[in-house]
């Protein structure tokens, strides 16, 4: 077994369990669309939306049962999948007052 799929054995978590918190950890809001639309301003040349253009959106991309699926049995994954399993296994843990997990305890 891998480090992923013991850890989420040993803290009781299901693979369908991370693949909804991780859709709404990963939805984007409406800062978010903020922050898209101050980047293209800011690239136009608009100095006002510079401040806001500096902070960083998330993906707006949830994780697909199938990535799930293949982070679990050792597979490899991208970054950024490796990345969105670690904030739902994250968003997962903190729903039941447990401390967050980094990254290298996963993978």
């Amino acid at each position: 077994m891998t480090k992923l799929q013991d850890y989420l054995t040993k803290n009781k978590i299901s693979l369908r369990r991370l693949t909804s918190a991780s859709g709404q950890v990963e939805r984007l809001s409406g800062e978010d669309r903020k922050i898209k639309r101050a980047r293209k301003l800011a690239k136009g040349g608009d100095e006002g939306s510079k401040e806001l253009a500096t902070q960083k959106p998330r993906s707006g991309r949830r994780l697909n049962p199938a990535t799930v699926t293949r982070a679990a049995s050792g597979t490899a994954i991208s970054g950024p999948a490796k990345t969105r399993v670690l904030r739902a296994v994250n968003s997962v843990l903190a729903q039941r007052k447990k401390p967050e997990v980094k990254l290298s305890d996963l993978f």
